[in-house]
């Protein structure tokens, strides 16, 4: 993954949106509008109107259809926050447009399609991003240190949660036929936050998902999974469920536990807890805003060649354990 050849390097990147999701009004277009190197010049949507919508409150002009996104000369890279089935389409055609792409997660739900597109991807010299914005958080740097540093002793354990409330019965969740579920859109979120601390060599031990029966979606389930040296991560994840987002690190000495890991706005100040036997401390963290990190490494990756290898690693062994899981899950249907 290289950065833009020519006069272009210099920036900015210009952005084409394609799909006007919620997730793109919410977070990530006011980030856009707001970056330095990034600049918004289209947002594509079927419904023209809407895409005139999203156009009037961040820039760019209002594009009828995906593919005329692509076939804009002033646009560098494309932002994808579609339902997560039509994923693999846009981003094969983006790239063959010999565009770079950010795309919302999962990247795709199969490991032999990922892995062509971000082949794919390499092949052509371009940057291919699934926006795990979590992981550039500050506050994960600061648990790796600790955690190098023995604040917990040796690492025995990793559980993490991600759960949401149920949602409208319109939510795309809910809807098999466009990627629906949470195993894709809430499971990924725990799964790779394993990765980030337990290393690729983690397996799935075994796994429970329940199936809401009527619409045949996944709606919430949990994973054990191991690493070679038998350090185990417990993993849960659902929309039926009060909310948590927060993951406990547990060691020979103590315990590190952390709350609103996955998307916390930017003025959140996060707090890390350690506890030990006789010991408890609390660190107040100062607000980070993760998609503005996101698209800082993304706008660095094209324009100054900024290695995002692991970042791609990552997508792909992610790819592999939720296929795992769900090869090896018993399935509850309800």
């Amino acid at each position: 993954m290289t950065a833009l050849a020519g006069p272009r390097a210099a920036g900015p990147l210009r952005f084409g949106v394609i799909g006007c999701a919620d997730i793109a009004w919410r977070r990530m277009l006011p980030a856009m509008a707001a970056a330095s190197r990034i600049r918004v010049t289209a947002i594509g949507s079927r419904d023209v109107t809407r895409a005139t919508r999203f156009t009037q409150r961040y820039g760019g002009v209002p594009v009828a259809g995906y593919q005329a996104v692509l076939e804009r000369d002033d646009v560098d890279a494309v932002y994808i926050p579609l339902p997560s089935m039509l994923h693999a389409e846009w981003i094969e055609r983006a790239l063959l447009a010999h565009k770079h792409v950010l795309v919302e997660k999962p990247l795709t739900a199969q490991p032999a399609r990922t892995d062509e597109l971000l082949d794919l991807a390499r092949s052509r010299e371009l940057t291919l991003v699934e926006n795990s914005s979590f992981l550039l958080h500050s506050q994960h740097r600061l648990v790796r240190r600790m955690l190098d540093e023995q604040a917990i002793g040796t690492l025995r354990e990793f559980s993490c949660a991600f759960t949401i409330p149920p949602r409208p019965d319109t939510d795309n969740r809910y809807q098999l036929a466009v990627g629906g579920g949470a195993l894709v859109d809430l499971g990924g979120y725990p799964v790779r936050a394993a990765l980030h601390f337990l290393g690729p060599e983690l397996e799935v031990c075994g796994a429970v998902l329940r199936q809401e029966r009527r619409r045949g979606v996944i709606i919430s389930g949990a994973a054990l999974m191991t690493t070679p040296e038998g350090v185990t991560a417990r993993l849960t994840f659902g929309m039926e469920h009060s909310y948590r987002s927060g993951y406990e690190l547990a060691g020979s000495l103590g315990r590190l536990s952390v709350d609103r890991v996955f998307t916390p706005p930017p003025t959140y100040q996060p707090v890390i807890r350690i506890e030990r036997q006789d010991h408890r401390e609390e660190f107040l963290l100062p607000g980070d805003d993760q998609t503005d990190n996101m698209l800082t490494a993304f706008a660095s990756a094209v324009l100054d060649g900024t290695d995002l290898t692991d970042a791609a690693e990552g997508s792909r062994r992610q790819a592999e354990l939720v296929q795992q899981l769900q090869a090896q899950a018993r399935l509850v249907t309800f």
